[in-house]
């Protein structure tokens, strides 16, 4: 289900990354180079890290960086940065994190069936293990 979202042309892999905010770009470039967002719904998400802290970051190791419709959000969309050496978000014991997937929707009510999916996702033990090990797109 997520493959209508997900596809080589949003998911990045990285050996690593130096900061959390170069993740967030990495990430978001995707999504930005297709008009799925502007240039601010990335600066949102670090603005919203620096005020709340790292409200993203979900589970040990996984990040679903999101800002509001109105920051940016041009359509809907997904992509997903695996980096082989997981980056410190200041998440405490939920860091590394090395899976970090931006959600990007232009509403609030649009994103329902993706949010689904990425749950289904989430909740699985054996996919999220199988996403942690990953080294190709395979």
């Amino acid at each position: 289900m997520l493959g209508t979202w997900l596809s080589d042309a949003t998911i990045t892999l990285r050996e690593s990354v130096e900061t959390w905010s170069q993740a967030l770009e990495i990430c978001g470039k995707p999504l930005l180079d297709a008009g799925v967002i502007a240039p601010e719904y990335i600066t949102a998400i670090v603005q919203q890290h620096q005020k709340l802290g790292p409200y993203y970051v979900l589970a040990p190791g996984l990040a679903m960086p999101h800002a509001r419709p109105e920051e940016g959000a041009k359509g809907l969309g997904l992509s997903l940065l695996k980096l082989q050496h997981g980056v410190s978000f200041g998440a405490d014991e939920f860091d590394p994190v090395d899976i970090i997937i931006m959600l990007a929707a232009p509403d609030k009510h649009s994103h329902i069936e993706m949010i689904s999916a990425l749950a289904e996702l989430f909740s699985s033990d054996v996919d999220m293990e199988k996403l942690h090990q990953a080294k190709n797109l395979e």
